[in-house]
């Protein structure tokens, strides 16, 4: 982003509105305008039924993932919208296409953004605004350290992954495209096709898959 124009950090908790909706001037006092935002930040919670959640964990991964989302729309759509040409980008998750049993809330969260993101394209279908809703799947990342979870062993199968730099291009290509979605991944455009074809046949097949780590 450097090579486009100068940078800036400003760190705010998602779930805190009064800092979220501080954001958007101190980005315009840095850079005297917003014309695009990404939501990004998401966690996972302990691989367990959602009977053996504390409910602690669950409103966590909800304020976060989904309510998080929200704020940062409400403080930046105002701004956004008085662009001559804007775009919006929220990001759901392989699992906002299909729900996975034990990260079933997490898996809410996520259809959550997807019906948000998806409403908000509706809602601002006559303004400059686009928006964009990614589906990625599998992507190496730290999420499940840096939401505090210890991640499941996948044994003897081979779990496919997409870089983060591979991510990133395409989060931002389908952004400049204005695309309706992007879904990134071998994992996320197959299970996006299979969900499509035999809902209930794909969804059997993720339960399988996912007892061994229940």
């Amino acid at each position: 982003m450097a090579s486009v124009g100068p940078s800036s950090v400003h760190t705010a908790d998602v779930t805190d509105v009064a800092a979220v909706n501080a954001l958007p001037a101190a980005v315009i006092a840095e850079h005297g305008q917003v014309d695009g935002l990404i939501n990004v930040a998401g966690v996972i919670h302990r691989f367990v039924p959602v009977a053996d959640l504390e409910r602690s964990e669950i409103e966590r991964v909800v304020q976060i993932n989904f309510w998080g989302t929200v704020n940062m729309c409400l403080a930046f759509l105002p701004e956004l919208r008085q662009r001559p040409q804007a775009a919006l980008v929220n990001v759901a998750s392989l699992a906002g296409l299909l729900p996975f049993a034990g990260q079933t809330i997490y898996s809410a969260t996520k259809g959550a953004v997807k019906q948000f993101s998806e409403g908000l394209y509706q809602e601002l279908a006559d303004t400059d605004v686009t928006v964009t809703t990614v589906f990625p799947g599998n992507i190496s990342t730290d999420l499940s350290r840096n939401s505090g979870v210890t991640m499941i062993d996948p044994g003897s199968r081979k779990v496919p992954t997409t870089t983060p730099e591979h991510t990133a291009r395409r989060i931002v290509g389908g952004m400049e495209k204005g695309k309706f979605r992007v879904v990134i991944g071998q994992d996320a455009n197959l299970l996006d096709r299979l969900v499509r074809l035999a809902p209930r046949r794909t969804t059997d097949l993720i339960s399988r898959q996912m007892k061994s780590v229940l």
